[in-house]
């Protein structure tokens, strides 16, 4: 390297370099500071005193805080949804409206199927509580205890075992079938709550169910023997009921000529042929009105209870099945045309001798869908298969779900639910112990615990009807005689005369035409995010996006680019003496061209240093030129020669007169010429 490039290196390494090309972080958060926009960070480096520039360290980094939580709380509260109400009034479509039966089929057409079942119940029920007119309680029980005990070969309480048991006892209990008090094994369920206890304030009935290998028990128990023998009566009764073809249990079911009496729409004569058949397991023959029969839906252009839907209903209370039901009347559902009608669960009781008038107002909501919630437009992202061939709902996918388990863990489908492709309804020929895995299965249900609920969501468009009910009693005194003769003679088919309660009236409509929308939106959008986030930036740092920029190019780029350069000169060093010979190195000798007087040192010159003279030559290096002394001109300043400053020359001697005198030594110039 040339004397003047080594000059300019040693400058150019001593001089402070500002910007991105600082060689260290330090230097660049300080060029930062004291060149950004930014308030606070130029007061950092600026301020004079240790306790002024401490307060404003502690003034920016508390801004810098509030403005990450600003945004922080701004980013999470984006996806917000804001709700708008919107009410309109026009003319509205009618709902379907399905009317059932509370008593799914006659009495007469399967008291044959259920002979043997009502014989061990009404034997269970006089077992329990004694029908006799015998006054003393002991004899009337020892009575029903005998007679239960003549009952030998009971079927069905040998499927599953009725038991009492007394007051405070609860690891014995007496047998309905044989008379005694036997040992209860396994878990005591009440299914009066949902904690596994049982109460001891009262005596208690219930009945036992296994698992197929009878290892694992559980005893169900009831603070009521109604619903106890109600609940054993019905698991026999979808037993037998699962074994009958779905032809023959609509043929034991009411018609819809036999179950409409009378039919009035907005003031309209209707009959039984606008109802569609509705086969509901557990409620029998059910008809719904306007379910888009020719693809029309009715409409209503005026409220009021004139203008809605008017029925008379025949429900033939001596039809019904004591042991099944325990009132009298109907079921109806307002719903949307395409939608399943859940009777047992949405369904509002119709009373006998009554008029039931029912006030509808309709409310439609739309939700957003995810990221806004987890709400379902479809079935497209749920994994459950849906059995109603119905439009998705909550209901819907959750009775799915457990269908779908019950025929994975029992082996067969629930009798009260539609049947999956290739199941079977379950029943105690192929499947004796169903009810066992029937019951575990429904309160893990209950509980949350085969994950039906994590899978099904709430839909996000629907329609629900608000209904508002009330009651009058009818026919009216007065009115009762002329009224039910008349119904009489309109029924031809009805063979008896007709008997108020066996009659229930109902009226649905709408209270007025009011149609209400609750529709979700988004509470922000991309530009008023970006424009809160540079509100905050504004408001504590006056900052804006140009800042935010230079903050991710100095604090990321650059320092990452300081911290990259540094670890690569580290590595170029430790590869340089990795390749170094591990031989030591000869001192470098001096090259022929090199003027031994015109070495730089490292550091800078000087102007002391520059004045010196230089050092006299060493000895002579083998291989080195000797100088050409004509070049070196001694200009006579001096008498004579300086001591020491004699120098031999090789081919002749110095005379004696070019000495100098040493009273002349105050100035010696040299005038050296490179040699050659």
């Amino acid at each position: 390297m040339a004397a003047g490039e080594k000059i300019k290196a040693k400058i150019k390494k001593n001089l402070p370099v500002r910007g991105p090309q600082a060689p260290t972080i330090k230097e660049l958060m300080r060029w930062y500071c004291l060149n950004t926009n930014t308030h606070g960070c130029r007061r950092i480096v600026v301020s004079r005193g240790r306790l002024r520039r401490l307060l404003w360290i502690l003034f920016t980094l508390t801004a810098v805080a509030l403005i990450f939580w600003q945004c922080a709380l701004l980013i999470s509260t984006f996806y917000t949804v804001s709700v708008s109400i919107k009410v309109h009034f026009q003319k509205l479509d009618f709902p379907a409206v399905t009317i059932c039966n509370i008593n799914p089929y006659r009495y007469s057409a399967v008291r044959h199927l259920l002979a043997e079942l009502e014989q061990e119940t009404r034997g269970s029920l006089k077992t329990l509580f004694g029908f006799s007119e015998i006054t003393s309680r002991k004899r009337r029980e020892a009575e029903s205890w005998s007679s239960a005990k003549e009952g030998t070969g009971s079927k069905f309480l040998n499927l599953i075992p009725l038991l009492a048991f007394d007051k405070g006892e609860t690891s014995k209990a007496r047998d309905f079938r044989t008379g005694r008090k036997r040992k209860v094994n396994g878990r005591i369920i009440h299914k009066a709550s949902d904690v596994v206890h049982v109460y001891e304030s009262k005596d208690m009935v219930g009945f036992q169910l296994c698992s197929n290998d009878t290892s694992s028990c559980a005893v169900y128990t009831f603070s009521s023997g109604i619903n106890a023998i109600r609940e054993w009566y019905k698991l026999h009764y979808m037993n037998i009921m699962a074994q009958v073809s779905l032809e023959k249990k609509i043929n034991m079911s009411y018609s819809a000529e036999e179950l409409l009496v009378t039919c009035f729409f907005d003031g309209e004569s209707c009959d039984a042929r606008n109802f569609t058949r509705f086969h509901h397991p557990m409620y029998g023959n059910c008809y719904t009105f306007n379910n888009r029969q020719n693809e029309t839906v009715l409409s209503t252009s005026v409220g009021g209870s004139e203008y809605g839907l008017q029925v008379i209903l025949y429900i033939n209370e001596e039809e019904y099945n004591p042991f099944l039901v325990s009132s009298t009347g109907a079921k109806v559902v307002v719903h949307r045309q395409d939608e399943y009608p859940f009777i047992e669960d949405v369904g509002t009781e119709i009373e006998t001798a009554m008029a039931t008038s029912i006030g509808m107002h309709l409310t439609e909501s739309f939700k957003l869908s995810e990221p806004y919630s987890q709400c379902k437009e479809d079935w497209s992202n749920v994994l459950i298969t849906n059995i109603y061939n119905a439009p998705y709902s909550l209901q819907i996918c959750l009775h799915s779900c457990f269908q779908a388990k019950m025929v994975e863990k029992c082996g067969c489908a629930q009798f009260s639910q539609p049947l999956p492709q290739g199941a079977n309804y379950c029943n105690y020929r192929q499947h004796p112990n169903w009810m066992y895995c029937y019951y575990e299965l429904h309160q893990a249900f209950v509980w949350g615990e085969l994950g039906c609920q994590s899978v099904c969501k709430e839909a996000c468009s629907f329609k629900e009807w608000t209904l508002t009910t009330s009651l009058a009693q009818w026919p009216s005194e007065v009115s009762e005689k002329w009224l039910l003769s008349v119904l009489t003679w309109d029924q031809g088919q009805i063979k008896k005369k007709l008997n108020k309660t066996d009659l229930a009236k109902l009226l649905i409509f709408y209270k007025d035409l009011s149609h209400r929308s609750i529709v979700e939106s988004p509470a922000n959008s991309i530009e008023m995010l970006l424009s809160n986030i540079g509100g905050q930036l504004g408001l504590w740092m006056s900052c804006s996006i140009i800042c935010i920029i230079e903050i991710i190019e100095v604090f990321f780029i650059d320092s990452l680019s300081i911290v990259a350069r540094h670890q690569w000169h580290k590595a170029k060093e430790w590869w340089a003496r990795r390749q170094a010979s591990p031989c030591p190195e000869a001192p470098p000798s001096p090259q022929g061209q090199d003027n031994l007087g015109l070495n730089i040192d490292d550091d800078l010159p000087t102007f002391t240093s520059a004045l010196c003279l230089p050092p006299a030559p060493a000895a002579q290096v083998p291989g080195t030129p000797p100088p050409r002394y004509n070049t070196l001109r001694l200009e006579r300043a001096f008498s004579r020669q300086l001591t020491g400053t004699e120098t031999p020359y090789p081919h002749q001697r110095p005379e004696p007169h070019q000495q100098a005198s040493h009273g002349d030594s105050r100035l010696l110039a040299y005038s050296y010429l490179p040699g050659r």
